[in-house]
């Protein structure tokens, strides 16, 4: 339906990049446009808006993911001008502002793995948590204790929230603050598992990272990758991290979370390290 009402504008090759650059969260659909087709972006956000039955509104995503908050400007398109929506993932019910605290859907399958690597009476430092998906998703499973770290205020005041919205069977502690500032006076040597989901600075936190966690404990190490073949990454991955970290580690294993751009990937690995 949505990619007859599109090729009913555009052309087959142009409605193809449309529907793979928009995400849908609840009521809330997010659209990134090419710079060939801005001059018809009142159209597309009305064409989204009808045939997308449940959505309130259509934004444009006019810069990306930035800076410490990790916010981005969105721009109205079509449709009631709020960035608050209400997402469900898992069994857990989130409040997001897609504009001014960091969420991703395309982290979902990602988000589930952690869940169930994750064992009861486990302590993790969710060290970049956002609105606290990782952090609520994983305690709803487990009879686990997160540490979930942010040092955008609207991030964390949401990830209070949504802690209330769900009934967890382990216990979710948002801190509002700088990552590294919090481990080295909170949380050294605290954690089993330790989650350091910003990928495009997971060099510059690495060693908070371990800071943070036992000896014999487990990193989720993120980061950006380029390879030319796709199976190539998560070993590139893992070499990289392997050039990088200064303690003795365990590769457990690697894999592309999602890819971010042309032979460009966002990768995990899992490691274990002993200090």
């Amino acid at each position: 339906m949505l990619k007859k009402s599109l090729e009913s504008i555009f052309s087959p090759e142009e409605s193809e990049e449309l529907i793979s650059a928009f995400d849908q969260i609840g009521d809330i659909i997010i659209v990134r446009i090419p710079d060939s087709l801005l001059s018809k972006k009142k159209i597309i956000g009305e064409t989204l808006l009808k045939d997308v039955k449940i959505a309130r509104s259509v934004f444009y995503q006019a810069s990306a993911v930035e800076g410490d908050f990790r916010t981005r400007n969105l721009e109205i398109i079509a449709g009631e001008d709020n960035t608050e929506t209400e997402y469900r993932e898992f069994g857990c019910k989130f409040i997001v502002d897609v504009e001014n605290a960091f969420f991703s859907p395309r982290l979902s399958t990602e988000r589930d793995r952690i869940s169930n690597l994750i064992e009861d009476g486990e302590i993790m430092t969710n060290m970049f948590a956002g609105v606290g998906m990782f952090s609520i998703i994983a305690a709803k499973k487990k009879k686990c204790t997160v540490y979930s770290l942010d040092i955008n205020p609207t991030a964390s005041k949401l990830c209070e929230k949504n802690i209330k919205l769900n009934k967890l069977a382990g216990e979710v502690i948002s801190i509002n603050g700088d990552a590294t500032q919090i481990i080295n006076e909170h949380l050294l040597d605290k954690s089993n598992r330790t989650l350091m989901l910003l990928p495009e600075r997971s060099d510059e936190f690495l060693e908070s990272a371990i800071n943070t966690t036992k000896s014999g404990g487990i990193i989720h190490y993120y980061s950006h990758i380029h390879a030319d073949k796709k199976s190539d990454a998560g070993k590139l991955s893992e070499e990289h991290y392997l050039q990088v970290t200064p303690v003795k580690s365990e590769i457990l294993g690697s894999k592309i979370v999602r890819p971010v751009g042309p032979r460009y990937y966002q990768t995990v690995v899992d490691v274990r390290i002993f200090k």
